[in-house]
């Protein structure tokens, strides 16, 4: 008989006990290709990420970070390759279910917060609660829950206007959260902010991932954030390199 590693033999186990397959990954794409026009802006793109894990992209602005990004997060469909996240065949979903499958497993927070200026903090993390249908009870429960672990419990009635901007990136942050996805994407999270709130936000993705299990993905300039990452990746032109 085959002897088998630690780490498979605790999948083994852990698969026998739930009666289900266990698998370590999160994320797997293959061959993930995008060109606009005659530009190929990805060029074969591989890419996992396993649960849990941090993961951080960094390269020069134009090297296509963003755009793999916006695939991975299903916001953009590749022109060739394969995408896999916990287990499901993205690509081979309609657009319903994959708007249902990204507003359950996905979340996103951005350079810009993109808070609706009409609504106050609770409420622009209630949105994608009840989108999913949860009851305007269950989803204002829940987003109180989230501002008060992100240290925003007085700032519920507070709309973007006014709270500063490590505020408004951490109400971002609560909205991306509050449908408990998989998966978390950021692309340049904080590209505008100063260096204290920088390093605040910093560290506060690691203790979601520690308190929550999700897997982060990160696309970011900042060498401080990257070293951060239980891994790092450098992206030029279009495909990942050794190095910087």
């Amino acid at each position: 008989m085959a002897v088998l590693g630690r780490k498979a033999l605790t999948s083994t186990f852990e698969g026998s006990i739930c009666g289900t397959s266990v698998w370590s990954m999160m994320i797997e794409a293959k061959n993930i290709q995008k060109s606009f026009g005659s530009l190929k802006v990805l060029k074969g793109i591989d890419f996992q990420a396993e649960k849990s894990e941090v993961v951080s992209i960094m390269g020069a602005s134009g090297a296509g970070k963003s755009t793999l990004l916006q695939i991975l997060g299903t916001l953009s469909s590749p022109d060739g390759g394969s995408l896999v996240i916990d287990g499901i065949d993205v690509l081979g979903l309609d657009r319903k279910a994959m708007s249902a499958f990204r507003n359950r497993k996905i979340g996103f927070v951005f350079q810009f917060h993109h808070l609706l200026p009409e609504f106050t903090a609770v409420e622009n993390v209630m949105i994608p609660a009840l989108i999913a249908g949860k009851s305007e009870k269950v989803a204002k429960s829940e987003a109180m829950s989230l501002l008060d672990t992100l240290g925003l419990s007085q700032r519920y009635s507070h709309k973007p206007s006014e709270l500063s901007g490590g505020e408004q990136q951490r109400v971002a942050i609560a909205r991306a959260l509050v449908n408990k996805p998989s998966v978390l994407f950021a692309d340049e999270p904080s590209g505008n902010l100063d260096s204290v709130t920088k390093a605040d936000l910093h560290a506060l993705f690691f203790k979601l991932r520690d308190e929550f299990g999700q897997t982060i993905v990160i696309v970011t300039h900042d060498p401080d954030l990257a070293k951060m990452c239980d891994r790092t990746l450098y992206m030029k032109d279009g495909l990942f390199v050794d190095g910087k």
